[in-house]
């Protein structure tokens, strides 16, 4: 889109920059094809219906075909009114978090305190801690501190904290470097710093931040502190010595609230040897990422050479961004097209490659179901034409049978498909499914139009996705059965069966402890016991022989549905594409699982909601898209490419 930017005021971000940074900031938006106006008051937004142009004050008229309004936040203090609690601009709190009712707590967005409401989430984090102390009978009270301001668009570093404004009993030290596009400014008071604004390179706001903090009298390193901490004490302090002389109690990470101390101490404590570590661990830098940098230093000043971030590999030799940065930055940075990822994410091909584009593919369709659309062209060949690719490039079919249960008539369309097209094999395969191989791909088409007469829809046998939900018989007919295995299977199978995920997903459920389901070597099981339902996860039984972790016990059907619901989608938003859960849960930590899904009960319904959510957007039966002709994907050879990625 053409976009145009209107601010009311002389400069942008008035409130977090100083004019000059402001400036700055203008060039490199404008360098991004973006205009921008500012002094623009806007009159009115013109159009019968639809809009068509923005009208200015001023008698400008600007064509437009969508106006997006950032109108900012304000607290929400309704309930509080109602309640009859003195409410200013928010919930008016005193330093111990207590509302004007001494039986009342506020905290967050809607608390007002000492003058100030945070839309920031590091000092909510702190008056959580102060409201804990208090509820736990402890003493503790909230100080207010300068939360910096970090512009989170790529490639535009722009880091703010403090009072900056002008006045008779401030200095300022400034310096200018146009040609590197570097701007820094300090506000000191009393040879105190005050206020920081930087723009183009922002290492040192770490630094300045806790020298503003601690109130550190700066007069005897005036002459060379606007240079950086490196330049402290005559000559060029090497930069992890720089990192290494930070107190432990200097913040890190601004969006999260996270110190020096605790991302050293988790580094210790927990073995931590890469940023991913850290980023799970801590949550450092794992929201906007710009202290990424600061993060790393301190992996290397505690690790020394054990630490390799080569370690972290990148997605394909397209981009030098690992999985989960290219996912945390398309949430972030809201891109919703491969295209706007390759481009923003500054992508070293035009295209991208057979090994990206599906990984793209996948982490847009699970972070923006219903607005992305699926791109087929940038999935394997086997999920092209929903069928699994054989060595003599013939293809297997796999109808879906809910939880491994069939019947006379089902079993008869498939004999007569078997004798209509000649297929040379069939196979009951370890799901409890049964496998028809040998089919020419030009008979694809009429395979699915006859099954699907018979009510058989894609087993995704081919899909990242839902593979099986193995049963055994349970208790309608096992005499050690304990619960309805077959049912809670079908039921599983059928609540959740056309979901995407970022491998394949192989489920069961065994009727009792005897386990003839195989259910503890599953991506996901349920082992049935007198008192409920046993929930199992991270097996494997492949390459890797793994058994499965426990993740806890519930009562009833409904809540064995909801914890593997919520379990899979954790595992959806969090996993690399390609990646087992087997594999993600070691690198993540059975106990974050447990705590995520089984501990907290709002994070798992929220896990749950989500997935609901998606799945209105997931795909119908693909066998019936194509057959119906809805699907207007080229039904094409595949490429050369594709057939070696599909060789899995």
């Amino acid at each position: 889109m053409d976009v145009t930017v209107l601010h009311l005021m002389p400069t942008l971000m008035e409130r977090q920059l100083d004019p000059a940074a402001g400036y700055l900031l203008e060039k490199a938006v404008d360098a991004r094809g973006i205009k921008v106006i500012t002094k623009a008051n806007t009159k009115a937004i013109l159009g019968d219906r639809k809009v068509e142009a923005v009208e200015l004050a001023d008698g400008t008229i600007i064509p437009a075909t969508l106006v997006v309004m950032a109108a900012g936040i304000k607290p929400n203090a309704w309930l509080a009114t109602e309640a009859g609690l003195e409410v200013n601009r928010g919930i008016l709190v005193d330093a111990g978090m207590q509302t004007s009712d001494s039986s009342i707590l506020a905290i967050g967005e809607c608390a007002e305190v000492g003058g100030h409401v945070y839309g920031l989430v590091a000092p909510l984090y702190e008056m959580a801690r102060v409201a804990a102390a208090r509820l736990a009978g402890k003493d503790a009270s909230f100080t207010h501190s300068d939360t910096p301001t970090k512009l989170k668009v790529t490639g535009i570093d722009v880091f703010s904290v403090g009072d900056f404004a002008d006045g008779d009993d401030r200095q300022e030290i400034v310096l200018r470097d146009a040609s590197a596009g570097v701007y820094r400014r300090l506000v000191l008071k009393e040879n105190r710093i005050i206020g920081t604004v930087l723009f183009g390179e922002v290492t040192e706001g770490a630094w300045f931040t806790d020298l503003k903090k601690r109130e550190v009298y700066i007069s005897e390193m005036r002459d060379t502190l606007i240079f950086g901490q490196a330049y402290q004490g005559g000559t060029p302090l090497d930069p992890m010595a720089a990192v290494a002389a930070l107190p432990d109690d200097a913040e890190i990470c601004g969006c999260n609230g996270v110190c020096k101390g605790k991302i050293t101490a988790a580094i210790s404590a927990k073995g931590l040897t890469s940023l991913d570590d850290v980023r799970t661990h801590t949550k450092a830098s794992a929201s906007c990422g710009s202290c990424t940098g600061l993060v790393e230093q301190l992996l290397k000043l505690s690790l020394g050479d054990a630490y390799n971030p080569a370690a972290v590999q990148p997605i394909c030799p397209c981009t030098p961004l690992g999985h989960d940065d290219v996912r945390r930055l398309i949430k972030v940075l809201g891109l919703r097209t491969i295209e706007a990822v390759m481009q923003e994410l500054e992508w070293k091909t035009s295209c991208g490659c057979a090994k990206c584009r599906p990984a793209l593919n996948y982490y847009l369709v699970c972070e923006w179901p219903g607005v992305y659309a699926d791109d087929y062209q940038s999935r394997f060949i086997n999920e092209r034409v929903h069928a699994n690719i054989q060595k003599d490039g013939t293809y297997s079919v796999v109808p879906r049978m809910w939880g491994g249960v069939t019947s006379a008539n089902e079993l008869r369309a498939i004999a007569d498909v078997v004798d209509k097209f000649a297929i040379p094999t069939v196979k009951v395969t370890g799901g409890q499914r049964i496998d028809m191989l040998g089919i020419r791909k030009e008979d694809l088409p009429a395979v699915w139009a006859d099954l699907g007469k018979a009510g058989f829809v894609s087993g995704h046998a081919y899909a990242k996705g839902l593979r099986t939900v193995k049963t055994c018989v349970g208790s309608d007919w096992c005499r050690f059965g304990t619960q309805d295995s077959t049912g809670l299977g079908i039921r599983i199978e059928k609540f959740m069966w056309g979901s995407w995920t970022p491998a394949k997903v192989k489920m069961a459920v065994s009727g009792c402890p005897r386990n003839c389901a195989e259910a503890t070597c599953k991506d996901v099981g349920v082992i049935c016991v007198e008192a409920g339902f046993e929930i199992h996860f991270a097996g494997a039984a492949g390459l890797d022989i793994k058994g499965t972790e426990v993740l806890g016990l519930v009562k009833t059907e409904d809540e064995a549905l909801e914890v593997i619901v919520a379990l899979v989608q954790m595992y959806r938003e969090q996993a690399r594409y390609l990646e087992r859960i087997y594999k993600w849960a070691k690198r993540i930590g059975i106990e974050e699982i447990r705590n995520q899904i089984f501990s907290d009960k709002e994070k798992r319904e929220a896990f749950f909601d989500r997935f609901v959510l998606s799945q209105q957007f997931a795909q119908v039966d693909p066998w019936s898209e194509r057959v119906s002709g809805k699907d207007k994907h080229e039904f094409a050879p595949m490429a050369a490419v594709g057939l070696l990625q599909a060789a899995e």
